[in-house]
């Protein structure tokens, strides 16, 4: 009898084992092919600035999806984006932190259609696995720009989309490396971390760091600002200025019940 038991609960940690080796086969194949597909429109990218062409820069609007509101004046898309910016018209910017994995095409659509991105790639395809795309918060204006801009992005177990953020819980990280590039379609800009910090999406308890586009006067700027740098797992020596232009970086964490880790910057140039 002990043994008739004893044969049937190997069976079972076999077959548990069997599946747990077939799912994660399938997440890294699926995440493998992801990072392909990214690292494809980073080479465009990359073409792109090392090899500028002669053409004359056509003439764009920024858009997303078709209910999104059109600027009245034309612009020049950056060449560098222009292919990837035809290939989804609901392109917005570009974003890079060096040392990491960060090289990503930004997504924005309307307020109608909100978090689209959030199980889509950049090809509009929907994902099982839940990798999505790094998206602008829908009502941030990211030309302008808003007084401050959030995106999100997936902590994603094999290490892509926002993951590598977490390593900036330690000093040593910002030391190293404190730079973001976050280009729109149509200027490039650079960003300074000011703070790191974790908080709570859940209503009424946490930071709302992400609803903060921009602030009504100096008093609710400067109080945004301090409000990072209180949370802030060390102290960087940079406090934003009112009138400066604020990036907050997002994705989940897990410590806390519906945990948010946030990297905040302002921009520098």
């Amino acid at each position: 009898m002990k043994k008739k038991v004893y044969l049937i609960l190997i069976g079972i940690f076999s077959l548990a084992f069997i599946v747990s080796a077939v799912y994660l086969g399938m997440y890294f194949a699926r995440s493998k092919r992801q990072a392909d597909k990214y690292n494809q429109l980073a080479q465009i990218v990359d073409n792109a600035k090392e090899n500028p062409s002669q053409t004359v820069p056509k003439e764009t609007q920024p858009s997303g999806t078709d209910d999104q509101p059109e600027a009245t004046e034309p612009q020049e898309v950056l060449e560098p984006y222009r292919e990837v910016y035809d290939m989804n018209r609901d392109t917005v910017g570009w974003i890079k932190i060096d040392g990491t994995v960060v090289n990503y095409p930004v997504m924005q659509t309307s307020e109608d259609n909100r978090d689209y991105y959030l199980r889509r790639n950049y090809y509009q395809e929907y994902e099982t696995y839940g990798a999505g795309s790094i998206y602008a918060r829908e009502e941030c204006d990211v030309f302008t720009p808003s007084d401050n801009v959030t995106l999100y992005g997936h902590n994603m177990h094999d290490g892509s989309m926002f993951h590598c953020l977490l390593d900036y819980e330690d000093k040593k990280t910002w030391e190293k490396n404190n730079l973001i590039s976050f280009d729109t379609l149509y200027e490039y800009h650079t960003y300074q971390i000011f703070a790191v910090f974790k908080t709570t999406a859940t209503l009424d308890e946490g930071f709302a760091y992400h609803r903060m586009e921009n602030a009504a006067n100096k008093e609710e700027f400067d109080a945004f600002v301090a409000k990072c740098k209180e949370l802030a797992f060390y102290d960087t020596g940079i406090t934003p200025a009112y009138g400066d232009k604020l990036l907050c970086l997002s994705t989940c964490e897990y410590t806390q019940e519906n945990g948010r880790f946030v990297v905040a910057a302002v921009r520098i140039s």
